[in-house]
């Protein structure tokens, strides 16, 4: 049984692709969730975001598309496509796209 869904296999595909835009809203494609990993693509409209929580494991996230905000502890940083960042876990964080902005996110528990 394969643990990934919603994605083709065996087929060379782009990330950012996978997930489109859609105005005025934040959207999220799940491609693995369990107890160890989640893998999950989103796509933020220009202003749209997460607000601050908190996550149980380390979430590592790279930017597929425009820019984004990611705020760590209060501290905002930029992230432009080929950019990644990891929010530690239990350390209150944010995402916002700043621009229409795409991301892969990786959370390990």
């Amino acid at each position: 049984m394969s643990l990934m869904k919603n994605i083709q296999k065996s087929e060379v595909l782009k990330l950012k692709d996978e997930v489109a835009y859609t105005q005025g809203q934040v959207v999220s494609k799940t491609l693995v969730q369990n107890n160890a990993v989640s893998v999950t693509l989103f796509s933020f409209w220009k202003g749209e975001e997460i607000s601050t929580h908190e996550s149980g494991g380390d979430a590592f996230v790279t930017c597929l598309d425009g820019v984004g905000k990611i705020t760590i502890d209060g501290v905002d940083y930029e992230l432009t496509e080929g950019e990644s960042i990891v929010m530690p876990a239990k350390h209150p964080h944010a995402v916002m796209g700043k621009e229409n902005f795409k991301m892969l996110l990786v959370v390990i528990f």
